[in-house]
C-alpha cells in the first residue's frame, strides 16, 4: 500500500526505496549516522505530504495513468556517437599529402618529420595499396615495413595524449573516491532523508529501515505535496538548511561544488577507460617484434627512436596499470560502502555510484536555487508591503 496512518491519523505519500541489508561485516556510509538532533514536524508533513481517502483515489489512479504512460515510452540513453569518417578517394588523398616521395621514405628511416595529419592519410592508404601502386611502389621497394612504420609513428604521435587521458580519469576517480567518503555535508543529507523517508514509510515494509539503496535518491523529486507545490526532496533540503545555518553549519547550497571530482568521474567514457591500457601495450609489443626485425645496421634514426619510446611506455604502463588495478578496488570498496546488499542487477555499471551521486546533487542544485529564488520573492513582497506610501 502507497499510505498508511500515521500520528494524527493522516495518511502519507510513501517513498519507495529498497531497504539495505545490515547484516554486513564492513564499515558503511549507515553506520555513520545517528540519531543526531534533526527532527521532521508531524505535522507539517501531514500538512505537505498528507491526503485524504479521495484524494488517494486520485492520486493512485494518476500514478497508475502516468506509469502505463511511461511504460509505453523509449528509454532515454545517453549516446556517444562519432561521426563515420568519410573514405576519400585514393587520389584525393595522395595530392592532399602535399609531400615528396623521398620526403615520406627519409622520415621513416630515422622515425620522425611527418605531422599526425599526414601519419593518418598514410596509415589509411595501407587498405588500399592496389590503388596507389604509381605513389608507393618506389617507398615499399626502399621500404617493404613502410606501413608498420606509419602505424608505429603514429602511435608515438598518440600515445602522450592516450597515456595522459586515462591518468586523468584515474585521478578523477581517486579524488572521487575521497570526496565520497569525506564530505559531511553529504552525509547529513542522506541522515535528514533517511528520517523523513521513514516517516513516510511508517507502518509499511518499508518503514523503519536502517539503511536504503541510493538509487531512491532519484525518486525524492518525485514525490510531491498534496497541493503539487512542493516535493519531498525540496521539504528535506530546506528543513535541513534552516536547522543548521541556525547552528552556524554549511548550508547546502552549492554541495556539487564539493564534489568536482565525482562530476569528472561521471564524464569517463567506461569502454576506452577499461580497453586503453590493453590497447596501448598490444601496440608496444607490436612495434617490438617490428624493432627487433630491423638490422641493427639500417640507415636513419627509426631503430633508436622506437626503441627509446618503447621502453619508457613499458615502464610506464606498467605503473599504471598497478594504477588502475588499485584505483578500481577503491570504487569497488566505495560502492560497498554505500550498497552492500544492494540487488546486483542495479550495479552492473562499476562507476554506477558516481552516476547516481551527480544525478542527485544536481537535482540539490535545482532545489536550492528554486529555495533562494522564493526566499528573494517573499522579502521583495515583505519589503514593498512594508514600505510607506509615497
Amino acid at each position: 500500500s502507497s499510505s498508511r496512518t500515521v500520528v494524527g491519523h493522516v495518511k502519507l505519500k510513501s517513498l519507495h526505496w529498497d531497504k539495505v541489508a545490515t547484516n554486513v561485516d564492513h564499515s558503511m556510509v549507515w553506520n555513520e549516522i545517528n540519531d543526531g538532533s534533526l527532527r521532521f514536524d508531524d505535522e507539517q508533513i501531514e500538512n505537505l505530504f498528507g491526503y485524504s481517502t479521495i484524494n488517494r483515489r486520485l492520486y493512485e489512479r494518476s500514478k497508475t495513468s502516468m506509469s502505463s504512460g511511461s511504460s509505453n515510452a523509449a528509454p532515454t540513453a545517453e549516446l556517444f556517437i562519432l561521426e563515420p569518417r568519410k573514405c576519400q578517394n585514393t587520389a584525393i588523398v595522395l595530392r592532399s599529402l602535399a609531400i615528396s616521395q623521398k620526403e615520406i621514405i627519409e622520415a621513416l628511416l630515422d622515425g620522425q618529420g611527418l605531422s599526425i595529419d599526414i601519419l593518418e592519410k598514410l596509415a589509411k592508404l595501407s587498405s588500399s595499396q592496389d590503388d596507389a601502386n604509381t605513389f608507393l611502389f618506389h617507398i615499399l621497394k626502399v621500404i617493404p615495413s613502410a606501413f608498420t612504420r606509419v602505424n608505429a609513428m603514429l602511435f608515438r604521435s598518440n600515445y602522450k595524449s592516450e597515456i595522459l587521458q586515462l591518468k586523468e580519469s584515474l585521478q578523477a576517480l581517486e579524488m572521487g573516491y575521497n570526496e565520497l567518503r569525506t564530505r559531511v555535508i553529504f552525509l547529513k543529507l542522506l541522515e535528514a532523508i533517511l528520517k523523513a523517508g521513514n516517516k513516510m514509510n511508517a507502518g509499511t515494509s518499508r518503514g523503519n529501515a536502517q539503511r536504503f539503496n541510493l538509487s531512491a535518491l532519484r525518486k525524492l523529486s518525485d514525490v510531491k505535496s498534496t497541493n503539487g507545490k512542493t516535493t519531498l526532496l525540496y521539504f528535506v533540503v530546506e528543513q535541513r538548511d534552516n536547522k543548521y545555518l541556525k547552528q552556524r553549519l554549511p548550508a547546502v547550497e552549492g554541495l556539487s561544488n564539493e564534489f568536482n571530482n565525482v562530476n569528472k568521474a561521471v564524464r569517463i567514457e567506461l569502454d576506452t577507460f577499461i580497453n586503453t591500457y590493453s590497447a596501448l601495450a598490444s601496440r608496444v609489443v607490436e612495434i617490438w617484434e617490428l624493432v627487433t626485425h630491423c638490422a641493427s645496421s639500417e640507415k636513419g634514426g627509426f631503430l633508436k627512436e622506437m626503441k627509446g619510446l618503447l621502453e619508457e611506455c613499458k615502464e610506464e604502463l606498467k605503473l599504471v596499470r598497478n594504477d588502475q588495478n588499485r584505483t578500481m578496488e577503491l570504487v569497488k570498496r566505495t560502492t560497498k560502502y554505500y550498497q552492500a546488499g544492494g540487488s546486483k542487477e542495479k550495479w552492473g555499471h562499476p562507476l554506477q555510484l558516481f552516476v547516481i551521486v551527480k544525478e542527485f546533487l544536481d537535482m540539490v542544485d535545482t532545489v536550492c536555487a528554486d529555495i533562494s529564488r522564493n526566499l528573494q520573492k517573499k522579502n521583495g513582497t515583505t519589503s514593498v508591503a512594508s514600505s510607506p506610501p509615497l
